[in-house]
């Protein structure tokens, strides 16, 4: 009888279900050897695995429930396996990177292997029932970086428990009742992300279950160098609830110890669940028995001793003995699934393997055999046969091997005649086409849902509108836009009881609840993360960093989660999030900032725009809110009490993506701008005028897109000069738009004069109005740069200024 059985009498540790459970790690803890195997065999270019952590996460897996979500990291192969949501034969597809979701249907090779997702949208790009799956989001390499989106996950469970408006999103919630399951290597605990995570989550009250795998090092740091008192669950202990204090459950296991997890997970599950309080497992004493990854071996910084440890508490073994200890099987019986655990195992990785190569091998001959020919019919022969030899030779050839072989035999073809060069270019065509699709798609919404599909409402004027500060205009369209979607929600600093710092959310918190306009404290990482998570739930939520300076706090999460989401799930998985933020033209280091140049190098996969008023703000805001992707929205923030005419239709008001808009006209020069700097540009154009010359200012609008129609070159075909003109560093958004307009649109082609960039100095700028002038570009810095240009190419009308 089970000697150690707090759990007896369940439906829980009944022979079947422990038997099943050792399977279950028995094959998760061969495909980890195997995988290593594969790795060093040169099938796989990386490998890193969940083994030792086995136990841990099949007591997990028992405590989830249809609805619930998984936020994980790398290590998660069991838990994975446990729920139904992956396969070995796909486990190893996606080491391979078998660019095929019919084999890998996480992310279609995209990610390394232990990159897991479930995916929750159609081929349309639409919801799938998320209440009837066991949720797994994306998984990313970014140590911690899991952290953020788990309290946006944990946190809609909250909003649809309490907000009754959202009862109709029955696809994305029962209740409320779903909770959160993230984990988190033990080292990665000593990210900021992390901690800033529990913290929110505590003030938050949210359903998230947090569980740490701690095997007592970080590659090879161990413990006491990661954490104070050596312990992360002793290190929060400053957390934990009590009678008179919210705060968070936390608990301690030891991973080798099955029916104790297992009362732990329920346990921790069901107060997660009913309490919607959030609770830390700190699962101890696990192992790592082929180190941290394919890249080295733990043996060279654990000493004996250790690695003797770490056998002896080895979970699988742990669990062996208890299972014989207390009656559940015989040695036979165990041995025998071991067996055929490792029979399986290896059954799957062959089908796997053999899926991947069919494709490939067949390609492979096509080329081989075309290359063959075309050098039987060259003159060119001994140097197309080498290039046939050389492919022949490589071992384990891909795509790339292919397709470089087929670009070395058609330049060494040249113009020379040749029957089977035309064979050759089609198939380089049919191959650079096809691996396009495979490598270059999903970056953003390419279906019906695409915000790239919303046409332009342009804004209706009466005599009875009236003139308003920017601010007005921006807060009348929050007013209507909270008043017809429920699913709308905005989070950040300030922005409710005081309406935001600039007031466009003024009264409006008051008016539709807390629930729907929320204060955060100070902690950009997880408004980011909080909004993120939301998206992925079916909400709509607008999430604030108050400075644009500040978005470097929650750059990491912004560029290696949200951005690439629906690219590396290859299409599976979206969050179509709205950051709103404000910038440009204050004064002082950190608040005067346009950081553009990093946001166009990190947020490819989000749209960018920058409206240079309010009144494009709120079109903007109103075309992304009827799209699925996210974006970032840098509203000007000089421009809150400047005047302008608040539109009849607030409300229904679109600016469309990539379009961008002459607001001046001329017939000399063209300057290409954006944002607050539209202001400037047209002052001085004004000014400009006057000196002779007509400048036609042009309002990109957008940078990601920018300009999809190339409607800029045709306003420099009439002027044949350009300046493009920004506040962001030499190099940076104004060397993006000059490549665009160059080099994309042809431009250079109609130049009569060396086109210009006007931008910031290389420093940040300093506080006060001289600091400002002299650091960012301004009126007379416009007006002397056009002037020159236009002195260069006719001196006698435009003579030297000084």
């Amino acid at each position: 009888m089970p000697q150690n059985d707090s759990l007896t009498g369940s439906n829980v540790l009944t022979k079947e279900n422990i038997t099943n459970d050792y399977r279950l790690a028995c094959e998760s803890r061969q495909v980890s050897l195997l995988g290593r195997k594969d790795t060093m065999g040169g099938r796989s270019k990386f490998g890193i695995f969940g083994d030792g952590k086995e136990l841990a996460q099949i007591a997990l897996a028992k405590a989830f429930k249809p609805g619930d979500f998984r936020s994980g990291y790398y290590r998660d192969q069991t838990i994975e396996a446990a729920l139904g949501n992956l396969s070995w034969q796909q486990f190893f597809a996606q080491m391979y990177a078998h660019a095929d979701l019919a084999h890998e249907p996480s992310t279609g090779g995209r990610s390394m292997n232990g990159h897991f997702s479930t995916r929750w949208l159609d081929e349309n790009g639409q919801w799938l029932d998320q209440t009837k799956l066991f949720n797994s989001v994306c998984d990313i390499s970014s140590t911690a970086g899991q952290i953020p989106r788990s309290i946006g996950l944990a946190y809609a469970s909250k909003l649809y428990r309490n907000n009754k408006d959202l009862s109709y999103l029955s696809h994305f919630s029962h209740h409320g009742n779903e909770i959160v399951f993230a984990t988190i290597g033990d080292a990665s605990t000593s990210q900021g992300m992390f901690w800033e995570g529990m913290n929110a989550a505590g003030v938050l009250q949210i359903p998230l279950l947090t569980s740490i795998w701690d095997d007592g090092y970080g590659i090879s740091v161990p413990v006491e160098y990661q954490t104070t008192k050596g312990s992360i669950s002793k290190a929060m202990a400053g957390l934990q609830r009590n009678e008179d204090e919210l705060g968070m459950e936390i608990m301690t296991v030891a991973g080798w110890d099955y029916p104790a997890l297992i009362e732990t997970y329920q346990k921790a599950a069901k107060i997660c669940r009913e309490e919607q309080v959030p609770v830390l497992v700190h699962v101890t004493e696990l192992t790592q028995p082929q180190g941290h990854s394919t890249s080295g071996s733990h043996e060279r910084y654990k000493s004996k001793q250790r690695l003797k440890w770490e056998n002896e508490r080895d979970c699988n073994l742990r669990f062996r003995d208890w299972i014989l200890k207390n009656g559940y099987a015989t040695d036979e019986e165990l041995e025998q699934i071991e067996a055929e655990a490792k029979e399986y195992a290896t059954q799957a990785r062959n089908q796997a393997w053999q899926a991947y190569r069919k494709e490939l091998d067949k390609e492979y001959l096509e080329t081989i055999q075309l290359l063959q020919e075309a050098g039987q019919e060259s003159r060119h022969g001994n140097e197309l046969s080498n290039v046939t030899l050389e492919l022949s030779k490589t071992y384990l050839p891909l795509r790339r091997d292919f397709v470089s072989s087929i670009r070395k035999a058609l330049r060494i073809i040249g113009k020379n005649e040749n029957p089977h060069k035309n064979s050759l270019q089609q198939l380089l065509r049919k191959n650079l086409l096809e691996n396009k699709e495979r490598f270059n798609t999903h970056l953003y919404s390419e279906t019906t849902e695409s915000p790239m599909h919303v046409q332009a409402v342009k804004p209706v004027f009466s005599d009875n509108s009236r003139t308003v500060d920017g601010r007005e205009i921006i807060r009348s369209y929050f007013n209507a836009l909270f008043e017809k979607d429920p699913r709308v929600i905005a989070l950040g600093e300030d922005i409710g009881m005081i309406g935001d710092v600039n007031q466009g959310f003024a009264g409006l918190q008051e008016k539709y609840g807390e629930l729907r306009i929320t204060d955060t404290g100070i902690r950009e990482t997880t408004i980011v993360g909080q909004g993120i998570g939301l998206a992925m739930r079916g909400l709509r939520p607008i999430v604030e960093i108050q400075y644009f300076d500040y978005i470097y706090y929650a750059l990491a999460t912004l560029t290696d989660d949200l951005a690439s989401l629906r690219y590396r799930t290859a299409g599976g998985q979206k969050a179509p999030l709205i950051v709103r933020t404000r910038g440009h033209r204050l004064e002082g280091i950190w608040h005067s900032g346009s950081p553009m140049g990093a946001m166009l190098g990190s947020l490819r996969g989000m749209h960018v725009a920058v409206p240079r008023n309010f009144t494009q703000a709120a079109g903007f805001y109103n075309t992304l809110m009827q799209g699925d992707d996210p974006a970032l929205i840098i509203e000007p923030l000089n421009s809150y009490r400047q005047k302008e005419i608040l539109p009849d239709n607030i409300g229904e008001i679109c600016v469309p993506l990539g379009i961008p808009e002459i607001i001046r006209e001329g017939k000399d020069i063209t300057i290409v701008t954006y944002g607050s700097m539209c202001r400037i540009v047209m002052e001085a154009a004004a000014q400009l005028h006057d000196l002779g010359i007509e400048a036609e200012v042009i309002d990109v609008q957008t940078l990601l897109p920018f300009d999809i129609h190339s409607s800029i070159v045709e306003s420099i075909k009439k002027t044949n000069r350009v300046i493009f003109a920004d506040e962001d560093h030499p190099g940076s958004a104004s060397g993006y738009m000059m490549q665009q307009v160059l080099e994309k649109q042809n431009a250079y082609r109609w130049l009569d004069s060396a086109p210009v960039t006007i931008s910031a100095k290389d420093h940040r700028t300093p506080y006060g109005s001289d600091g400002d002038y002299f650091t960012k570009p301004n009126m007379d810095d416009i007006i002397e740069t056009a002037y020159q240009i236009m002195h260069e190419a006719d001196p006698s009308n435009y003579p030297e200024l000084f």
